[in-house]
């Protein structure tokens, strides 16, 4: 494998060679003061924003799609839109997935590294060859004017606090990852008057884990941030920057700020083919390890159950080419909380949807999180199943929406069925 043909670690490669970043880490650990993430626009280029989130499995299909359009992608990363060790088994099993299906492709991720070093073992063992930490600080005073709060465990952190948590995880990371010899570029956003003559530290104290790079990022204006209002530097701040930590490590001076779902060479808009093809690949498909879709119906004719009311799911197949009735199947007996999503799950584990009426937010992650899509419509069954059978999605006029029976988005049910 070329690894001289990865676009941010080889200036010269981003001419000929681009990459794809698959957006399956929605969560984020650390609350930096110049981020806002938005999943949903299409119009901004910058880290922490995608078009849609995506299962691991959705992932691999639509990376399968892609590099059918688009030629020389030789890297496949993980950057976002929140941080993939805070979504670490989704990222593990994404890259999982990616590295058995096609083995010559280049694996990345970008992380801030809170969370990166318990599976740093498990990332070596898939020939993930490159890491990117962004590191912002290495002093917890200033780090203190950068982060909101860190999220380590079960634990928040603020200030200084906060700040000397990122930095001894970021610290074990760089020193893990040079002893499995994963090359490791550095991301630091300047930020004039908090860190911006704090870089060159930044550079000197990541250069003796063998950091190879060093990529500072001028911050932008971002609405709703802390550093709203704060000044953008300009290009002579910028080169001045680079130039003093150019004495301690190589610097990469053609960022292109890629958004979470970026795909390309560095720099092309792909964005509206890209929205095209994400959205695609978020719609529920069946396969098959899971042909079926479970339906909440009272009587087998409508989609009519809440599914915290139903006894029972009725389960549907394709026969001929035609939606049958496979069976009803019971549900697990309400009163265990979390636990009966979870052996619902399990009783259904052949099915790759369920369709019904209503449900609550906590059911819906359970179900999702263990793969099983949970759609909200109302109307025939035979109407609403044969749009699901041939991969699309169901139309507005037969999705049901939040709030209709006046129970909104935290319904949980009533014990009387859904109207």
């Amino acid at each position: 494998m070329d690894f001289d043909k990865h676009p941010c670690f080889n200036a010269e490669a981003r001419h000929k060679t681009g990459r794809i970043h698959l957006p399956v880490a929605a969560k984020c650990n650390v609350q930096c003061n110049f981020c806002n993430r938005k999943y949903d626009c299409v119009n901004e280029s910058r880290p922490g924003v995608c078009s849609t989130v995506l299962k691991p499995e959705q992932a691999l299909d639509y990376l399968d799609t892609v590099l059918g359009k688009i030629e020389n992608l030789a890297v496949v990363g993980i950057a976002g839109p929140g941080d993939p060790f805070a979504n670490a088994e989704e990222t593990v099993k994404t890259m999982e997935l990616v590295h058995d299906k096609h083995p010559d492709k280049i694996l990345c991720l970008a992380t801030n590294g809170l969370n990166l070093a318990p599976y740093i073992d498990r990332i070596a063992k898939l020939n993930i060859s490159h890491v990117t930490l962004t590191v912002n600080a290495v002093d917890p005073v200033i780090g203190a004017k950068i982060y909101s709060w860190v999220r380590s465990g079960p634990h928040i952190y603020r200030g200084e606090e906060g700040a000397k948590v990122l930095i001894a995880k970021q610290t074990e990371a760089l020193k893990k990852l040079q002893e499995h010899n994963i090359t490791v570029k550095i991301n630091t956003v300047i930020i004039p008057g908090v860190n911006d003559e704090h870089a060159v530290e930044v550079a000197k104290f990541c250069a003796q884990f063998g950091v190879k790079v060093q990529n500072c990022i001028p911050m932008m204006h971002v609405e709703g941030t802390v550093f709203e209002g704060n000044e953008v530097p300009d290009a002579g701040l910028m080169g001045k920057v680079r130039l003093q930590c150019a004495d301690y490590l190589k610097q990469m001076s053609h960022c292109a700020r890629c958004r979470a779902d970026a795909v390309g060479l560095l720099g092309q808009d792909n964005a509206a083919i890209i929205a095209e093809l994400l959205a695609d690949a978020a719609k529920p498909k069946l396969n098959a390890d899971r042909p079926y879709i479970a339906v909440g119906s009272m009587e087998g004719l409508f989609v009519n159950r809440h599914l915290g009311e139903a006894p029972a799911l009725w389960v549907y197949g394709l026969k001929d080419g035609k939606v049958t009735l496979i069976e009803q199947r019971p549900t697990p007996v309400p009163g265990s909380g979390d636990n009966r999503w979870q052996d619902m799950a399990k009783r259904f584990s052949d099915c790759g949807m369920v369709v019904v009426s209503g449900v609550g937010n906590n059911p819906k992650m359970v179900l999702e999180d263990s793969g099983l899509r949970v759609i909200s419509a109302e109307g025939l069954i035979q109407e609403v199943l044969p749009y699901l059978f041939a991969g699309k999605d169901v139309p507005s006029i037969l999705k049901r929406r939040s709030g209709v029976c006046g129970s909104g988005e935290g319904c949980t049910g009533r014990g009387t069925g859904c109207a």
